[in-house]
């Protein structure tokens, strides 16, 4: 089984092999927990080292599959048609989320680099004059106007386990930092979003908004033909996906109507020729392959054009509550260009 494949039945699994697994890897998740507080301990002695232009920090507490990259380029567009003048600071895991960016927001450049420090001011000396980075809530070095944590509707459990007989990279206490705290939705239903709303109020005063990351149009990587997702209702599709949550994902193609063979492979998955024949090969028959925006920027270079159709479902984030909270915070990063990097907490 490989290793991804592996972790997702420990951490969410419900069989007796999966709690056998994460009751052995217990004496792990406590040194982990000690660490981690550790290092937590050493970032809340040291103040963050102010940058020359102001930045918004988009994180999580949970390894992947939280929808950072599209909750970044939401702020990136938002503040760019406010006039401001974004740049996006990540790490680049891997190179796909580099190029989605450059795909959402031609126009605002991507830094990558590890030193999130360093990377705000090569975005200031390029002429950016707010930063927004991706995947920042543990990278605590670098000032922030404002920290925005996601929280997985679809992938709450009730149980906030840490790494790694869980996905938790800090415990659910470590929202008392954030500014505001997201729920993103793609497929979850009431009654578990309702649940991860109450869990993450019982730990942080912080504000809660939800969003939907929704589903948009479908996307023809080769022509960038969009339809409108009433159009594939009751096709039969090849559904490729290698990103943090997979099944969110075939959820939300099923509740479009579509018919749906899946095939899974680990986040951030690199596609090689051999890959690329073997997903052509399996989509024989198929109306189509259809993919995340996040697979395509990798599946589409390579995509023969003998085979079936390639698309991606593209996704757009609608808040379903608290639009003023975010509206509030975006004023908030527009006016500390003015005043600076550090600015008191506009949710407080």
């Amino acid at each position: 089984m490989p290793l991804a494949d592996l972790a997702e039945s420990i951490w969410y699994g419900d069989a007796v092999s999966s709690r056998v697994a994460r009751a052995a890897l217990a004496p792990a998740t406590a040194l982990y927990r000690l660490a981690i507080g550790r290092v937590n301990a050493r970032y809340d002695a040291a103040p963050p080292a102010p940058g020359p232009i102001p930045s918004i920090s988009i994180g999580n507490v949970t390894v992947g599959g939280t929808g950072k990259t599209p909750v970044s380029a939401w702020f990136a567009a938002r503040l760019r048609a406010a006039g401001a003048t974004p740049a996006i600071v990540l790490r680049g895991y891997g190179d796909d989320e580099v190029h989605v960016h450059r795909l959402l927001n031609p126009d605002v450049p991507v830094i990558v680099e590890p030193d999130r420090v360093a990377a705000v001011r090569t975005a200031a000396r390029g002429g950016a004059d707010v930063a927004i980075l991706d995947d920042a809530f543990q990278h605590r070095r670098a000032a922030r106007v404002a920290d925005v944590v996601l929280i997985s509707a679809d992938r709450w459990t009730g149980a906030a386990r840490l790494l790694p007989s869980g996905p938790f990279r800090e415990p659910l206490e470590s929202l008392r930092r954030a500014t505001v705290v997201m729920v993103t939705v793609k497929a979850a239903g009431a009654d578990q979003v309702a649940a991860a709303v109450r869990a993450v109020r019982a730990v942080t005063a912080a504000p809660v908004v939800t969003v939907d990351l929704a589903p948009a149009d479908f996307v023809a990587v080769a022509t960038e033909e969009h339809r409108a997702p009433a159009a594939w209702g009751g096709r039969r599709v090849l559904a490729v996906s290698g990103i943090g949550d997979p099944a969110a994902f075939h959820a939300q193609l099923g509740r479009l109507g579509l018919l749906t063979t899946p095939m899974v492979f680990g986040d951030h998955h690199r596609y090689d020729a051999p890959t690329v024949a073997q997903i052509a090969a399996a989509a024989a028959g198929q109306e189509g392959v259809v993919c995340t925006l996040k697979d395509a920027v990798k599946l589409g270079p390579q995509w023969p054009s003998s085979a079936v159709p390639l698309w991606y479902l593209s996704q757009t984030v609608v808040p379903r509550d608290g639009a003023d909270t975010l509206d509030a915070m975006v004023q908030a990063v527009l006016a500390a260009r003015r005043s600076g990097p550090s600015i008191p907490d506009p949710s407080r």
